[in-house]
C-alpha cells in the first residue's frame, strides 16, 4: 500500500472517530445516521480505541449485516468484549451472516455451553460444517479454510459451469473461480472466472481447466500460505485423508497468516507476546515482557559478582569503594535498558507498519509504554535491591541496595520512553523508523541509561 493510500485510510478513520464521538453524545437516531455507509474494517479499528460501553452502544445500533462484518474484521480483544454482551439468540442470528471460518474463530471465544446453543439454533448443514471446522487445529489448513466454494464435475460444459457459479456464488465466500472434481469429489482442475468468460459456453471444462493444486487439511497454515504465494494462486483447495475437496483457502487468508506469523516472530524475538501490545492493559504488557527482563537481571547479578571477584583479587581482598560498587552493576543497566528500549521500539515500528498506531494515538501510546517501563523498572530494581540486601550486611547494604534499585528503575523508565520517542520522531521527520530505531536506539539508550544510572545512584549513595 502506498503512502498516499495509507494517509487516506488514516484520514477516513480519524474522521469516523470524530463523527462517532459526537454521535455518541446525541440521540440514537443520530448515531444510526452517522454509521450509514461506514466500512466494517474502518469501524472495527475505530472501536478498539473507545470504551467498552461506547463500543457496545455503537455495535448495538448496527444492522445485522454490518454487525456480522464488524465481528469478522475485529481483533480478538474487541470480539471478546462484544460477544460477552450478546445473547445466544443474537449470536445465532449473526452466525448465519458470517463465513464458516470466521464463525469458528468467534465461537472459540465463548463458553462451550453457549457455542452448543448457537449450533443448535442454526440450520443442520451449517452446524455440521462448523463442527467439522472446529475439529481442526487453529493453525492448520483445516483451521483457516472455508467450506463455502463452488465445484463442477468433469465433463460439464462452460455454460453449465457459469450457470452453477451464478446459483452458488452468493453463498460462497470466495468467487475467484471454481474447482473441477471427479465423481469421488477429488480436485482434478481449476478454472478462474476469466477462463469461464473467455471460452465458448459449449466447450467442456476439461479442455480449459488448469491443474488443481491442493494441500492436506493437516498442513500448517504458514506452509499453506507459502504454497499460495509460490504458485501465484488466488485460492487453493484443501483435501482430506481420502483426497476429497473439503475446503478452500484464499489469497487474502494467506496474507493474514503471513502477517500474523511475521508479527509473532518479531515480537517473540524481542521477548514479548504476539498481540496488539499498544492496546493491551498495562499489567498484561508487563507480564508479557517480564520473563526476558528476569533473565537479564539474573545474568547481570552474576556478572556483577564476577566483576567483584576480579576487583577484590586485584586489591588483595580489600572491600570495594562505593564508586567501584556502582560500576559493577552497569551490565544490568545496559542489558535492561537495551531490552526494554528495543521492545518498545519494535512494537512501535510494527504498529506503524500495520496501522495499529496512528498519529492521534502517539501520545497515549508514549505515556502507556513509559508506564510499562516504569513498572518493569520498579520490579527489576526491587529484585536487584533484594539480591544486594540479602548478600550484604547492615545499613550500608540497605542504603546501597535502595540506591541501585531506584537508579535501575529510573534508567529503565527512560529507556522505554526513548524506545517510543525515537521511532515517533523518525516518523514525524520522514525517516523510516525501522532503519534508524534499532542501532541508534541501542547506542543512545546505553549511553544515556548508564549516565542516568550513575547520576541517580551516585546522588543517593553520596559518591
Amino acid at each position: 500500500m502506498s503512502a498516499d493510500e495509507q494517509e487516506e485510510q488514516r484520514s477516513v478513520r480519524e474522521e469516523l472517530s470524530e463523527t462517532l464521538d459526537v454521535a455518541l453524545r446525541g440521540p440514537h437516531a443520530g448515531l444510526v445516521k452517522a454509521l450509514e455507509g461506514v466500512h466494517a474494517a474502518d469501524l472495527a479499528e475505530v472501536l478498539l480505541d473507545v470504551s467498552e460501553r461506547d463500543a457496545w452502544q455503537v455495535f448495538d445500533s448496527l444492522d445485522l449485516e454490518l454487525s456480522a462484518a464488524v465481528l469478522a474484521e475485529a481483533e480478538d480483544s474487541l470480539r471478546e468484549d462484544l460477544v460477552e454482551q450478546l445473547t445466544p439468540r443474537q449470536l445465532a442470528r449473526l452466525v448465519q451472516e458470517m463465513a464458516p471460518d470466521d464463525v469458528v474463530d468467534l465461537l472459540a471465544l465463548v463458553d462451550k455451553a453457549v457455542a452448543d446453543r448457537v449450533l443448535h439454533s442454526v440450520d443442520f448443514e451449517l452446524a455440521r460444517d462448523l463442527r467439522e471446522l472446529a475439529a481442526y487445529p487453529h493453525d492448520s489448513a483445516g483451521g483457516m479454510m472455508t467450506t463455502e466454494f463452488v465445484t463442477v464435475t468433469l465433463g460439464a460444459r462452460i455454460g453449465d459451469a457459469i450457470k452453477q457459479l451464478k446459483q452458488e456464488a452468493e453463498d460462497a465466500e470466495h468467487g475467484e473461480g471454481l474447482f473441477v472434481v471427479d465423481e469421488d469429489s477429488r480436485p482434478v482442475g481449476y478454472i478462474a472466472d476469466r477462463g469461464l468468460l473467455t471460452h465458448s459456453i459449449h466447450e467442456t471444462v476439461d479442455a480449459v481447466m488448469t491443474d488443481a493444486i491442493s494441500v492436506s487439511v493437516t498442513l500448517d497454515q504458514e506452509d499453506v500460505a507459502h504454497q499460495l504465494l509460490h504458485y501465484s494462486l488466488q485460492e487453493i483447495g484443501v483435501t482430506d485423508a481420502e483426497g476429497r475437496l473439503v475446503g478452500v483457502v484464499s489469497y487474502d487468508d494467506a496474507q493474514d497468516v503471513l502477517e500474523e506469523e511475521a508479527s509473532e516472530d518479531i515480537l517473540r524475538l524481542v521477548g514479548t507476546s504476539p498481540q496488539l501490545q499498544t492496546r493491551l492493559a498495562i499489567h498484561r504488557r508487563v507480564l508479557a515482557r517480564l520473563p526476558l527482563q528476569g533473565v537479564t537481571v539474573l545474568g547481570g547479578l552474576v556478572t556483577a559478582w564476577l566483576i567483584e571477584l576480579v576487583l577484590k583479587s586485584q586489591s588483595g581482598g580489600a572491600e570495594l569503594s562505593a564508586g567501584a560498587d556502582l560500576l559493577r552493576f552497569i551490565p544490568i543497566i545496559i542489558g535492561l535498558a537495551g531490552n526494554v528500549g528495543i521492545q518498545a521500539s519494535t512494537i512501535l515500528v510494527r504498529a506503524f507498519a500495520t496501522g495499529e498506531v496512528e498519529s492521534d494515538r502517539e501520545l497515549s501510546v508514549l505515556g502507556s509504554e513509559s508506564l510499562v517501563g516504569l513498572v518493569i523498572g520498579l520490579i527489576c530494581g526491587g529484585a536487584t535491591f533484594a539480591a544486594i540486601f540479602v548478600s550484604g550486611d547492615g545499613a550500608d547494604s540497605l542504603n546501597f541496595g535502595l540506591a541501585i534499585g531506584l537508579a535501575i528503575a529510573s534508567a529503565v523508565t527512560w529507556a522505554a520512553f526513548l524506545g517510543c520517542l525515537v521511532p515517533m520522531t523518525c516518523r514525524r521527520i520522514g525517516i523510516d523508523p525501522a532503519i534508524v530505531a534499532g542501532p541508534f536506539l541501542i547506542t543512545v539508550s546505553d549511553i544515556s541509561g548508564t549516565a542516568l544510572y550513575l547520576g541517580v545512584a551516585s546522588l543517593l549513595v553520596g559518591v
